[in-house]
Formats: C-alpha cells, sequence, structure tokens
C-alpha cells in the first residue's frame, strides 16, 4: 500500500512539473530578463539531470538482458544450451596468469602446457546491437612456450539424454581475432569405457560460423552414453587475443531422406 501511494504521488509530481514548465515554455517570449535567466537557469540544471538519466537508460537497455537464452535453432531440435558463462555474471569474472586446469565459472576450464603462463582470461559485458549474449569470454595470450592450448566445456547432462546416432550437435559462436589463427572443436562423447571424438575446423573467414557434428559417422554405443564435452583448440595462440562473444549448441535430427 506504501509503495502504490508513493507511486501515485510520484505521478502526481511528474504531471504537476511537466505542466510547470509547459506553461514557463509559453511565456517566455514574454518573460523579463531577470525571470528568463533565473528559469534559463533551472532548465540547464534540469537538462544535465534528464540527459544523465537519458545516456545511461539507453546504454542499460540497448544491451542483451543478463540471463538471456534466445537464439536461432534449426527446426527440430531438442535440446538447446548457452552455457553460464555467456548467460549470467561470474563472481570471479577473470584470472590472470591461468595455469592449466583452472576453471571459469563451472563449465569453461583451461588446458596447456606452457613453463610459465602469461594467460588471462575474463568474462566481459557485450555492448554490440548485433550481440543477442549478455557476456562474452576473452583469452589474451602473450608469452606462449607450450605445445598446447584449449579451452574445455562441460556439456550438460541433457546434452546426452536420448542422444542418437541419427542427431546431429551444431556448435554455433561470434568470434574475434586481433589476428588470424586456426581454431578447432572437438566433440567428444564418452559411451562405456570408449570414448568417440569428432573434429572441426571453425570458419572463422565466414560471417556464420558453426560447425555441425554428425553422430551417424561416429561410433557410439547409444545404449552407454554417458557424458559429452568440447574442446576448442587454438593454434600457435601467442601474442594474440581472442574474444568469443557468444557460443551455443544445439542438438536435432538428421532430415530423413
Amino acid at each position: 500500500m506504501i509503495e502504490m501511494r508513493s507511486a501515485v504521488l510520484d505521478w502526481l509530481l511528474y504531471r504537476r512539473g511537466l505542466r510547470r514548465w509547459r506553461r514557463v515554455a509559453r511565456k517566455a517570449p514574454d518573460l523579463s530578463f531577470r525571470l528568463l535567466r533565473q528559469e534559463r537557469a533551472r532548465a540547464r540544471n534540469l537538462r544535465h539531470s534528464l540527459n544523465e538519466l537519458i545516456s545511461v537508460a539507453d546504454n542499460r537497455l540497448a544491451l542483451p538482458v543478463i540471463g538471456s537464452k534466445a537464439f536461432p535453432k534449426p527446426h527440430g531440435t531438442d535440446w538447446a544450451w548457452r552455457p553460464s558463462l555467456w548467460t549470467y555474471p561470474l563472481a570471479t569474472p577473470g584470472r590472470s596468469t591461468v595455469q592449466s586446469k583452472s576453471q571459469l565459472g563451472d563449465e569453461v576450464t583451461l588446458f596447456h602446457d606452457c613453463q610459465h603462463s602469461e594467460l588471462t582470461l575474463r568474462q566481459v559485458r557485450n555492448q554490440r546491437e548485433a550481440d543477442l549474449a549478455p557476456f562474452g569470454l576473452r583469452m589474451d595470450v602473450f608469452s606462449f612456450d607450450g605445445s598446447f592450448l584449449s579451452l574445455v566445456l562441460d556439456l550438460p547432462e541433457g546434452a546426452v539424454q536420448n542422444l542418437q546416432r541419427r542427431h546431429l550437435i551444431r556448435l554455433d559462436t561470434i568470434i574475434e581475432l586481433e589476428k588470424p589463427l586456426e581454431i578447432f572443436a572437438r566433440l567428444n562423447i564418452k559411451h562405456g569405457p570408449n570414448t568417440d571424438q569428432m573434429v572441426r575446423e571453425l570458419p572463422l573467414h565466414e560471417d556464420a560460423v558453426f560447425v555441425e557434428f554428425d553422430l551417424a559417422y561416429s561410433g557410439i554405443n547409444e545404449k552407454r552414453v554417458e557424458r559429452a564435452w568440447l574442446d576448442l583448440i587454438f593454434e600457435n595462440p601467442e601474442m594474440s587475443q581472442v574474444t568469443i562473444r557468444d557460443l551455443t549448441l544445439c542438438r536435432h535430427p538428421r532430415a530423413e531422406m
């Protein structure tokens, strides 16, 4: 009840103030110089506050909404996922001198074999009009004395529930590169004592960066599938910055012939 009264009072004060400034604007041609200077000073102070409010509001409302899981999906999709790193703010948004097997959030783990780590990982807020994901992941690599660098993403249980060889698993991503780089995606599916792996190179030169893993070409035992994870493998990453603006995965059945 108190909140309702406060809202009504705010609305009445707003309407009263709006009527006053409309009245002053109409009378401005006939005001004395003294009153005109006084009203001009008040209007300028008000305009400063209004412009500040509008600027902040425009900036915030233009950003992708935190928690958004919306993205285009192929027809027939029966599972879709945007990892939480690209969806919600992390309690620890960044790490420097990142050691191998370090995690950022609950789902992303960095692996490398550097003797001296000069790598940083941090979550960044997406602000571009084209971005659907609220957040992105930025990786800076300076000196690199290792032979491999990969980000490992653990897929949730829903990805493997009722997984069949008739399925396609699609990876869509938006990646910004400071310099040309080769990035490979490797899908790993553990079934019983075995793990099937499928590797695709990301087509970073194309407008739409996506790859599909056709499980018809895998050797998975549908009755024994336990878990799945995705590796993003970076070739020759020294002195580079990679920003993954979005990353989504979905699963859909292959079209019947």
